[in-house]
């Protein structure tokens, strides 16, 4: 088939102005066309007129002129205009110079026919009109005339106007014949647009396909019948044309290092087997007799396709051919809607089967019984035994939330249900993410799903643990606009649906197992909130956002509820009576509040209490984290009443690692953590090993920081043992000098009562190296004797 030109208008219709008419509103496929009132002349319009002139009088050039500058009015005229263009466009066929002799626009050509079109009546058949403009239009396909942009409106057009003709039940009456021709004039218009495609063949017959589908599920009988007779007959026409060799991923699917164009896909193929199939099960006989025909001539075109695939393979290319023969005559004597579907899924790819499965899951919001139970079917087999990539399971999730209130049969209700239990258990991840960002603030549909997705305790474990991932991801990047590429936005969700769900018994029992871990991420939620970005803020408040609590209060609302719902009602009292929750709220006080919290859960049993605090450091062993100040605030505040025994060497790690922080922040709470178990027996020596760190930072910290620093050093100085002491106390009494100066006074003072006891520590050898630090360090001493602290001049 040769190659046909891009598609453009032709220099050789030069534009024309015209006298335009606003166009009746397009017919769909479930309305009923009403006969509109013609539109007078234009007054205003030059040039000849198309009532001026009888057919005999004009030549087609004149005709075409005429009508488009203004439109005709009486029947013979309009005929004329379509014969004329008929005409022309076959004068060009045989003389490429008569394009250039035309000089009228394509695109006001085919505006006139499809105008022509929508005014024609579809409650009768009188004239042979609809017959003349589709022969127009395939001439102007056939002579490369036919506008790409007007023609799949053109094509609706005759679509709207034919389909919703009335059905003749007597043969011999002249109407049914009229009929008839109409019916065959378009079936040979749809022929003409594949044929004349060239090598945009598979595009053109799928932009046909995607017209043609939308009237098989019209709920008018007749209509249906007749869209699947368009489909069985273009199927059967492209079978027997040289079509071009399609790719491995035909159907769109997306294949690693490989290239290949549009006109060697045809992703349409899984929505069209669903309708096919579907039809298949129609009420109406006639429905059904062609759905099965379009059936049998889709799986030939697939199985066509499909050889010519696997016979690049060389591996029994006869045995091939035979499977071929064999499925061809399985569907050929095949009439039960249920198994031809199950043995056209043998050749349906997985980019197909989603098509297949997001059909059959929009079609149940059609009230039928038997395309519910077949779409039921479909549903069930295609979830099953599904290996979806992750993209296709966010469009399929997308689609249940947008179906699902409008779907009323039981039946389908409980068929989403389980493909819901078994995607979730499959792609915990991907059906997490995806549910989040279809409603952030968490709308009833989004409960209906999430409650279906946690009914089994395999899908609870997964989709629980996915939660507690998408909460401690407070993750700044994203890739794209969409919220599921919001890590924090998805966090807030996360946090949004909790207390929806925990309430269901599989849900409790495993939120009492994980307890740890989901009351820290919901605190560090709470913390990270106070953080947020106008645009995360907007995005998660871009629907329902009247009645809704601000994003704040939602995590600290979701925190109280698993409280409660762990048992653990009388410390989320405690809390309230202790103002934590309300400190938690402001971005002054939070630090507060996180105090406050935690004083409260350190009073908890040893066998809760005990596997908070090993998730903290678990927590923060692992990554710096946004929330590491939260966390270490509720560390040092447990320090007083854990039991260390397992868990010291690594505090002692993490206290050395968060000492190196450039958060001063957090230098001063893990000081104040060193100095609590500096003064526990069970715990002090092992603070030794930080002595060196802690020196070292006294230069560069803040005067918070070295407030909390000296009483540490002057502690751990004394566990020393004699010939130790010496040298530290020595090299000690060479740094404090300079904090002599410090604007602090509770930090001058400190550092000058610890001079005085490096004194006493220093022995032997050291003693000479140590009054020479003792004569560097007298005059800044007798100018403290008047300082502004009576404590420092003491």
């Amino acid at each position: 088939m040769e190659q046909r030109p891009p598609s453009q208008p032709q220099e050789a219709w030069s534009e024309t102005p015209r006298a335009l008419h606003p166009p009746r509103a397009q017919q769909g496929p479930n309305e009923v066309c009403e006969v509109q009132p013609l539109q007078g002349l234009s007054d205003s319009g030059e040039g000849p007129s198309a009532s001026d002139m009888s057919p005999q009088q004009e030549d087609p050039l004149s005709c075409i002129r005429a009508c488009c500058m203004c439109r005709p009015q009486a029947e013979a005229q309009k005929l004329s205009f379509l014969a004329s263009i008929c005409t022309i466009c076959e004068a060009a066929l045989e003389d490429s110079g008569a394009h250039y002799r035309l000089c009228v626009c394509p695109l006001e050509v085919a505006q006139c026919i499809e105008e022509l079109l929508q005014e024609e009546p579809a409650e009768r058949l009188d004239t042979e009109l609809q017959q003349q403009a589709m022969s127009a239009i395939a001439a102007m396909s056939r002579a490369w005339l036919l506008p790409e942009e007007r023609k799949s409106s053109l094509l609706r057009a005759c679509l709207g106007s034919v389909l919703h003709l009335p059905h003749y039940k007597d043969d011999t009456d002249r109407d049914a014949a009229l009929y008839m021709q109409t019916m065959e004039a378009l079936h040979r218009l749809l022929q003409v647009l594949v044929g004349s495609a060239g090598t945009s063949v598979l595009m053109e017959l799928q932009n046909i396909l995607e017209l043609l589908l939308p009237f098989t599920t019209c709920q008018l009988a007749a209509v249906e019948e007749r869209a699947m007779a368009c489909i069985a007959r273009l199927l059967a026409f492209c079978n027997t044309c040289p079509l071009p060799e399609v790719c491995s991923c035909f159907t769109g699917a997306v294949v690693l290092r490989h290239q290949c164009t549009e006109n060697q896909r045809f992703p349409v193929l899984g929505k069209l087997a669903e309708h096919l199939i579907c039809g298949a099960a129609a009420q109406d006989e006639g429905t059904r007799d062609e759905a099965m025909k379009a059936v049998r001539q889709l799986f030939i075109f697939i199985a066509s396709q499909r050889m010519w695939m696997w016979q690049k393979d060389p591996k029994n290319p006869q045995l091939w051919e035979c499977q071929q023969i064999l499925l061809l005559q399985e569907v050929s004597q095949e009439n039960n809607a249920r198994n031809i579907f199950e043995v056209l899924l043998k050749y349906l790819l997985y980019p197909e089967r989603v098509n297949v499965l997001i059909t059959a899951i929009e079609s149940m919001k059609t009230p039928s019984l038997h395309s519910t139970n077949l779409a039921v079917h479909m549903v069930d087999v295609l979830t099953a035994e599904a290996h979806f990539p992750p993209g296709q399971v966010r469009k399929i999730v997308k689609v249940i939330y947008s179906s699902l209130p409008s779907i009323k049969a039981q039946p389908g209700l409980e068929s989403l249900g389980r493909a819901l239990l078994v995607l979730a258990s499959k792609f915990p991840g991907e059906m997490v993410s995806s549910l989040l960002g279809c409603s952030p603030t968490c709308t009833s549909v989004t409960i209906t799903m999430w409650r279906e997705m946690l009914s089994e305790p395999p899908a609870v474990e997964k989709v629980l643990q996915e939660l507690l991932r998408v909460l401690t991801n407070h993750s700044l990047r994203h890739t794209s606009p969409s919220i599921e590429d919001w890590p924090r936005v998805l966090a807030l969700a996360a946090a949004r649906i909790l207390p929806e769900i925990i309430q269901l018994p599989l849900v409790l029992k495993e939120a009492e197992a994980i307890f740890p871990q989901l009351f820290l991420a919901l605190l560090f939620q709470v913390s990270f909130t106070t953080e947020l970005t106008l645009q995360e803020v907007e995005i998660f408040w871009q629907v329902h956002q009247q009645h809704q609590l601000s994003p704040i209060r939602s995590a600290v609302q979701s925190l109280k509820v698993l409280l409660c719902s762990v048992g653990l009602q009388k410390q989320m009292e405690a809390v309230q009576e202790q103002g934590g929750w309300d400190a938690l709220l402001s971005t002054v006080t939070h630090l507060q509040g996180v105090q406050v919290v935690a004083r409260v859960m350190r009073e908890l049993p040893g066998a809760l209490r005990d596997p908070i605090f090993h998730q903290l450091v678990e927590l923060l062993s692992t990554k710096f984290c946004s929330w590491e100040m939260v966390a270490m605030v509720f560390l040092v505040e447990m320090l007083e009443c854990v039991d260390l025994s397992e868990e010291l060497h690594r505090v002692v790690s993490l206290f050395g690692t968060y000492l190196q922080s450039q958060s001063v922040g957090t230098q001063q709470l893990v000081l104040r953590g060193i100095l609590q178990l500096s003064q526990r027996q069970d715990t002090a020596r092992k603070m030794l090993g930080l002595l060196p760190c802690i020196t070292e930072q006294l230069q560069d910290a803040d005067s918070g920081a070295r407030a909390v620093a000296l009483p540490v050093l002057s502690t751990l100085l004394r566990l020393l043992e004699r010939g130790k002491l010496s040298l530290v106390a020595l090299e000690l009494a060479s740094n404090l000098p300079a904090l002599f100066e410090d604007e602090s006074g509770t930090v001058r003072q400190l550092s000058i009562h610890l001079f005085l006891d490096t004194l006493s520590f220093v022995e032997g050898r050291e003693k000479r190296k140590m009054r020479k630090e003792v004569y560097r360090s007298l005059v800044p001493l007798y100018l403290h004797l008047h300082d502004e602290e009576e404590s420092v001049a003491k």
